[in-house]
This record gives C-alpha cells, sequence and structure tokens, in this order.
C-alpha cells in the first residue's frame, strides 16, 4: 500500500476552505467538486496507455490514448460529490454504487446497496472522501475484488491514521490517494482536526 497526500498549492487552498466552519454548503460543494477533480487527476497519473494514429486539419500523426478502461465506485451518500469529477475528466468511465452505513453507536458499517459494472481490466477508484476507521472503505473494497476488480485505488479527501492502518492490515496493494493525513479519531470516530460531517456540509444536514 502506498498513501499519496497531493502536495499541489490548489488542493491545499481549497481544503482549508473545506475545513472552515463558516463555508456554505453551496460553496462546500463547489470546493469539494474541484478538489475532487485534482485528486482524480492523481489517482489516475499512472493509467496504461497506447498509440494510436489520428488525422489533423493537416495530415496523420502518432497520438497517445488511454489504454485501459476506468470504472469510479463512490460509496454512499458523501463519496456522490466525487461522482461528477470522475464523470467530467472520464466520459466513458462506468460506474458503480456501494451504499453503507455508519452506526454512530459501534462505528461499524452495514451494507444497504451495491450496483457495480464489470471492473475485470478496468482501472477502479473507490471514492469516498472521509477515510477514519477505514472499515467502509476495507468492505466495500472488499466487495469490488468479488466483483473481479484486480487493480483498484481509494481517493479519499481527508484521511486519519487509524483508517490507512486498517486498509495496510486489510488490502495492502490498494494505493490511497488523499488531500491530507489527519491526526487522529475522537471518541465518537470523527476525524481530528477532519472538516465535520461531509455529507451534512454538502447537503445542510444534521
Amino acid at each position: 500500500m502506498s498513501l499519496h497526500v497531493s502536495q499541489h498549492p490548489l488542493a491545499n487552498h481549497l481544503l482549508a476552505e473545506l475545513r472552515d466552519v463558516k463555508t456554505e454548503p453551496a460553496s462546500f460543494r463547489r470546493r469539494a467538486r474541484l478538489l475532487s477533480t485534482i485528486l482524480m487527476l492523481e489517482a489516475t497519473a499512472d493509467l496504461p496507455i497506447r498509440k494510436e494514429i489520428v488525422e489533423t486539419p493537416l495530415e496523420k500523426t502518432e497520438a497517445t490514448k488511454l489504454g485501459c478502461g476506468l470504472a469510479v465506485v463512490p460509496i454512499l451518500r458523501a463519496g456522490l460529490s466525487m461522482l461528477e469529477s470522475a464523470l467530467e475528466l472520464f466520459p466513458d468511465v462506468a460506474v458503480g454504487y456501494v451504499g453503507l452505513e455508519r452506526s454512530h453507536e459501534t462505528a461499524v458499517a452495514s451494507s444497504y446497496y451495491s450496483k457495480l459494472p464489470p471492473l475485470a481490466g478496468r482501472r477502479v477508484l473507490c471514492v469516498d472522501p472521509m477515510l477514519a476507521t477505514g472499515g467502509s472503505a476495507s468492505q466495500a473494497i472488499a466487495l469490488l475484488k468479488q466483483h473481479g476488480a484486480t487493480d483498484v485505488s481509494l481517493v479519499c479527501v481527508v484521511a486519519a491514521p487509524e483508517g490507512v492502518e486498517r486498509m495496510i492490515q486489510d488490502h495492502p496493494e490498494v494505493p490511497i490517494f488523499v488531500a491530507a493525513l489527519d491526526r487522529e479519531l475522537n471518541g465518537s470516530k470523527y476525524i481530528l482536526p477532519g472538516l465535520g460531517d461531509y455529507g451534512d456540509r454538502l447537503y445542510g444536514t444534521h
């Protein structure tokens, strides 16, 4: 497993605005989408490529195109905020969904929905903004593997060391791409300093 923490200045700037409690939902959604775009680009920088001859208005030339299919699988509901960025960057991307809900009492996630495209032979991006305990991400990636995924990356906005450690134990080959590695989890399993409940911040719910 390799942890990639974005060093892009704009990623740091957007994350600072997401952390700010004064950022309203509409502004939060815009900044979350921009930050997700940066993270998606970093997570796909090593995609396989292929050469192809294309014809410009003036002549034929060799060009480089993507050499493998791509699938993105958001973990509902907060992961949906990262889906639009993937769709804008990769128009032919296949989309799946995994619904996991974390109990506030036990911090254990239970599955309530999954719908996945064919995953074999594709680069699969599992997206969830917050990697806290790592339980939801680990369950989701195990499900992706059961459905044929062999090339999986996890893309998050913020991670806690506890979640990273869980991923190392359960899925050591899966790279993780984040905007920040935060300090720790609190007693309620929220990331510190974090940015609160991502879904609530996105949609103005509590």
